[in-house]
């Protein structure tokens, strides 16, 4: 159990049955009443913000997640294929609710972090910077190059990006999986 002033950001609670992720939380206090905990919570099962507040004598859940390694196979339109981490007979499909945006920068067979709550996946966990292989990359066209020229590029993973005009196919860049944004260049293939 959590007392108001610990569900600080990045806290995962439970709240009517449903666990949801603390994005901001402020603990304030108004001239003689009780100090509160104003917050942001995000629930994790269908992505809904609301806000909510905390008072003094609240206690709160924590809620009881767990993190499962899983691998992915492939994709096919909408569902996502995967496997357990070290039985690939085990296969199951996540929807796109659950895998979020991030699984556009995730290659074939690497392994990932799944977020369980009451044995059932609930989301996935991806490192905020991935390293991937540039296959397709346009030449660079002289022209005006004042403001930081661009231009679209295609991941190993099918994804298009823009990326600086030096960036050439067999590249390895970083790219952040939040924004979906180039971020540097990682070596050479």
């Amino acid at each position: 159990m959590l007392n108001y002033n610990e569900i600080t950001k990045r806290k995962y609670i439970a709240v009517d049955g449903e666990p949801y992720e603390v994005i901001s939380s402020q603990v304030s206090r108004k001239q003689q009443n009780k100090p509160v905990n104003k917050t942001k919570i995000k629930s994790l099962i269908s992505g809904k913000v609301i806000e909510r507040s905390f008072h003094a004598s609240e206690k709160i859940q924590e809620a009881d997640l767990e993190t499962q390694e899983i691998k992915y196979l492939y994709s096919n339109k909408d569902e996502f294929w995967f496997c357990d981490k070290d039985n690939p007979q085990n296969r199951f499909k996540l929807e796109k609710n659950i895998t979020g945006s991030g699984i556009r920068f995730l290659p074939q067979n690497k392994i990932i972090s799944a977020l369980v709550y009451n044995e059932a996946i609930i989301g996935l966990t991806f490192p905020i910077k991935m390293d991937l292989l540039v296959t397709d990359a346009p030449p660079a066209v002289r022209g005006n190059t004042a403001q930081g020229g661009t231009k679209l590029i295609t991941l190993e993973t099918d994804t298009t990006i823009n990326a600086p005009l030096f960036i050439n196919k067999g590249d390895i860049i970083r790219v952040n999986t939040e924004t979906g944004e180039y971020t540097e260049r990682a070596g050479k293939k």
